[in-house]
């Protein structure tokens, strides 16, 4: 895959020199469903946008003319086609890229073997569109020409690596001065470079250093100078379809989704060949086409391309002589549409009516790694069983969440500066730390000596940087660790892997033990009495805010914020609050039961174990899994009192309480009062008081 190839144009994990070569290959479609798929963007709304900008550049639509190119004395074809979104840019043309492997290339190369060995050079490396920007362009004169469709002037066609097969014609008009790639080309190679683009507010652009990529008026071109973009395209595009040279055309980015994979495990793609080598589908009663698992392993290509158990099949019908495809299907293809097979348990179709029943899913939880690879092609599967009747709906998740990475610190040797690393796991080192838990050092527990601490990566095989969470289950619990998960991160940021945390965690987790017995033994079991709020002091009633704020504010964090992080954090607040609460009065020990009771029931999703055995211990015969959430006491979250923040310049500094009632001058004279320090020697010039919230004041 372009993911793997490094940067040297060899594989990143073997070294091996990355060579392309044509294989006969299965595709999806997914081309045919580019505008649906692009369009109904705009209909998730519950989506990250960072998801559904990846996929609108992924898809990439535009609207642009497919130019035709008459060729010099070529025998190979009349014209080449070039597709381009900036006719605008057609006079500054000075000559032609073509992919290596383009026809003209071939044709120029089978009686030049000097150009054959060039044009194989240029097809190394990734084809990955940001490697492709980096790498150094380099092409290769095929002695070709081209006429220029306006005009009239030859230009010379070259292959160059920046150019791919696979994409639009596999051609595309060099313009030096208002492309990057084409500048850096001709720069090289000693090409014209010509300006015909120049800014709209008439300033300079100086295409010596590098090509002016942005719109502007046309210059140099004739009877277009003067004209903008878009009245340059129509112009053009009218001019040029006038005399059968140009049709406007929409092109996508996206290309057919490539599903062959040439290795063993996986799904066999149910294909059958005839002895002229055309194919023909398995017949449907024969589906699913089940893999052979009595295989013998050669360690060098699939077994089952040498197995004639599977290979060979006998039309049940004619009697004809077939073969199988011995590929296998792309993994994301299962992992497209499980989804709705979970809708439809032991059913003997691929689904039935249940899948109608519970889907578009309602939380789809998946990374966003997958943004323009298993995000888009489950769309696009559901598209597919939608359209043959199996589902209804238009897409399969209204709302998505994409998790974070854990990530973790790494540990390697290096014997040279450019030579491999050896990665450690955690397990094998002795890591020595500062109070706060940064790494210092580390050393190799089997020898003693110093390995380096690399940076903070992904946890993976590769890096040797995962974690065994059943062994940090076996030291701290399962409740310790799903709460250190939970707490560590937001769910769609990256997680830290930090054992100093678990260890915090695990400190939270006795605590919260400890104070539920701390108040059953001092009550000699749990309260019984009902906190009377009409008899509360005022210590009282400040902390049942607390609580019923902390209830509010969990409740919107988990249930629709989906922010556990933030909700476990007011948990511990709470908790202080409550350690710092002294009254040792029947009502006061009403509420703490009251305090514990709902603490417990808010964690319970997260610390399960835990929060059983404590509602047991409170009193409660019921199962806590039975148990509805809390609901926050809107007469317990009326405050008489109000706590402000104080920002000096923009910047937080300070906060003070007052009682609602204050007027602005009050609390003008509060804030001034608290940020006093920040204020000495400055000039006031704004205080600005927003109600309930903050004073701002501004200072020169």
């Amino acid at each position: 895959a372009n993911e793997q190839v490094s940067p040297d144009g060899r594989g990143w994990r073997s070294g091996a020199l990355v060579e392309k070569k044509e294989i006969p290959q299965w595709f999806f479609k997914i081309t045919a469903y580019a505008q649906e798929l692009l369009d109904e963007l705009d209909n998730l709304k519950d989506w990250p946008d960072s998801v559904k900008t990846m996929q609108r550049h992924w898809i990439g639509r535009s609207e642009g003319l497919e130019i035709d190119f008459a060729l010099v004395y070529s025998t190979v074809a009349e014209k080449l086609t070039v597709y381009t979104t900036r006719p605008d840019t057609l006079c500054g043309v000075t000559f032609i890229s073509v992919a290596a492997e383009h026809p003209l290339a071939k044709a120029a190369a089978e009686s030049n073997p000097s150009l054959a060995v060039a044009l194989s050079d240029l097809t190394k490396g990734g084809t990955a569109e940001a490697e492709i920007e980096k790498a150094e362009k380099r092409g290769v004169a095929l002695g070709i020409s081209a006429i220029h469709p306006i005009t009239g002037a030859q230009v010379p066609i070259w292959a160059a690596n920046f150019v791919l097969m696979g994409y639009g014609t596999g051609a595309v008009m060099a313009v030096p001065g208002h492309d990057q790639r084409d500048w850096e080309m001709a720069s090289k190679y000693g090409l014209p470079i010509t300006q015909v683009i120049a800014p709209a507010d008439s300033a300079a652009a100086d295409i010596s250093a590098g090509a002016f990529t942005d719109y502007g008026v046309c210059i140099n071109s004739g009877k277009y100078d003067g004209l903008a973009f878009q009245a340059a395209f129509d112009a053009m595009a009218g001019d040029l379809a006038a005399v059968g040279k140009a049709t406007r055309k929409v092109n996508f980015r996206l290309r057919d989704w490539g599903v062959s994979r040439q290795r063993y495990w996986g799904c066999p793609i149910p294909m059958l060949y005839r002895a002229d080598g055309s194919s023909v589908p398995v017949p449907l009663e024969q589906l699913p086409v089940v893999l052979p698992e009595n295989v013998a392993f050669s360690g060098v290509t699939s077994p089952i391309k040498s197995d004639p158990n599977f290979i060979n099949y006998t039309d049940p019908q004619t009697g004809e002589k077939l073969t199988r495809e011995t590929d296998t299907f792309d993994t994301f293809v299962e992992s497209s549409w499980y989804y709705a097979r979970y809708c439809s348990p032991g059913a003997n179709t691929m689904l039935d009516a249940r899948a109608n029943h519970w889907l578009p899913i309602d939380l789809y939880i998946g990374g966003i790694e997958h943004a323009v690879m298993h995000l888009l092609y489950f769309r696009f599967w559901h598209k597919i069983m939608r359209d043959v009747g199996l589902v209804s709906s238009n897409e399969p998740a209204t709302k998505l969440l994409c998790q974070g990475m854990v990530v973790a610190d790494t540990y390697f040797r290096q014997e040279t500066s450019d030579g491999p690393k050896s990665y450690f796991a955690p397990t094998e080192v002795q890591v020595e730390r500062d109070s706060k838990g940064r790494a210092l050092s580390a050393t190799l527990l089997k020898d003693g000596l110093a390995v380096t601490i690399g940076p903070v990566e992904k946890m993976s095989k590769s890096k040797g940087n995962g974690v065994d969470p059943q062994s940090m289950i076996d030291k701290y619990g399962a409740d310790t660790v799903r709460l250190f998960s939970m707490f560590a991160a937001p769910p769609d940021q990256s997680l830290e892997w930090s054992e100093t945390g678990v260890e915090g965690m695990h400190r939270f987790v006795k605590r919260i033990w400890r104070m539920v017995h701390e108040h059953l033994n001092a009550n000699a079991g749990a309260v019984s009495e009902i906190f009377d709020a009409s008899a509360a002091s005022a210590e009282q009633k400040e902390l049942r805010t607390q609580l019923h704020e902390a209830i509010a504010k969990v409740g919107r964090d988990v249930g629709e914020r989906l922010n556990f992080n933030t909700a476990i954090a007011a948990i511990m607040e709470l908790t202080n609050a409550i350690s710092k609460f002294n009254d040792e009065s029947a009502n006061a020990r009403a509420l703490r039961q009251e305090c514990w009771q709902a603490i417990t029931l808010m964690l319970a999703p997260i610390a399960p174990h835990l929060c059983h055995r404590l509602w047991q211990l409170l009193g409660q015969e019921t199962l806590i899994l039975d148990q509805h959430f809390p609901t926050a006491d809107a007469g317990a979250l009326l405050r008489d009192d109000v706590t402000l923040a104080v920002q000096v310049n923009g910047k937080l500094r300070g906060q003070i309480t007052l009682a609602k009632s204050s007027a602005n001058a009050e609390i003008e004279a509060a804030a001034r009062l608290a940020v006093a320090k920040y204020l000495e020697g400055m000039a006031v010039k704004k205080v600005i008081v927003v109600a309930g919230r903050l004073v701002s004041i501004v200072v020169a």
